[in-house]
C-alpha cells in the first residue's frame, strides 16, 4: 500500500508526464508549420514515450492499491521559435522532469518507501538518456545554424527516429 504523501507526488508526476506529451505534441504541430517534418515526427514520438512514462506511474500506483488522480493539463505554448529555440526548450523542459523525478525519488527515501524508490530507478535512468539526446540535438543544430542543407540534412535524420517501443514503456 502506498503511502499518501508518496501517492500523491506519484499522481503530480502523471500529470507533469502527461503535459509533456502535450507540450511535445505542440512543438510537433509548431515544427510542421516550420516545414521541419522529421523533427516534428521526433517530438511525436518523444510526445508518445511520455504518456507512456505517465501510464508506468499510473499502473504502479494501482498495482500499490493507490488512486490515480487525474489533474487538468494546462494548454502549452503554440509558438517555440527557431528548430534551435525548440531543442533548447526542450532540454530545459527535460530537466525539469529530472528535477522532479530526483525530488520524487527523496520523498520515497525520506518515507522509506523502498519499492517507489526501485520503481523510480527506471525513470532516474530514462532522464540521464533523455537529456543526453536533447543535448546531442542542441549541439548538432548549433553546428547546422545558419547553414540550411545540414539543418535539412538533420531534419530527415530525426525523422527516422523509430516510435517508442511497449516494451520500453
Amino acid at each position: 500500500m502506498l503511502i499518501k504523501k508518496v501517492e500523491q507526488a506519484l499522481n503530480s508526476q502523471i500529470q507533469k508526464e502527461i503535459a509533456s506529451a502535450y507540450l511535445y505534441l505542440a512543438m510537433s504541430a509548431h515544427l510542421e508549420n516550420k516545414d521541419l517534418p522529421g523533427m516534428a515526427n521526433w517530438m511525436k514520438v518523444q510526445a508518445h514515450e511520455e504518456m507512456g512514462h505517465a501510464m508506468r506511474l499510473f499502473g504502479y500506483v494501482v498495482s500499490r492499491d493507490g488512486r490515480v488522480v487525474l489533474e487538468a493539463i494546462e494548454k502549452p505554448d503554440s509558438e517555440f521559435g527557431s528548430a534551435l529555440e525548440v531543442f533548447d526548450r526542450v532540454l530545459k523542459h527535460e530537466q525539469y522532469v529530472t528535477e522532479s523525478i530526483s525530488k520524487l525519488y527523496e520523498l520515497a527515501v525520506s518515507e522509506k518507501d523502498y519499492p517507489t524508490q526501485s520503481h523510480l530507478q527506471w525513470f532516474i535512468d530514462e532522464q540521464v538518456e533523455e537529456e543526453k539526446t536533447a543535448k546531442d540535438v542542441l549541439t548538432q543544430l548549433k553546428v547546422a545554424e545558419g547553414h540550411p542543407p545540414i539543418l535539412l540534412m538533420l531534419d530527415q535524420q530525426l525523422g527516422k527516429r523509430p516510435a517508442a517501443s511497449a516494451a520500453a514503456e
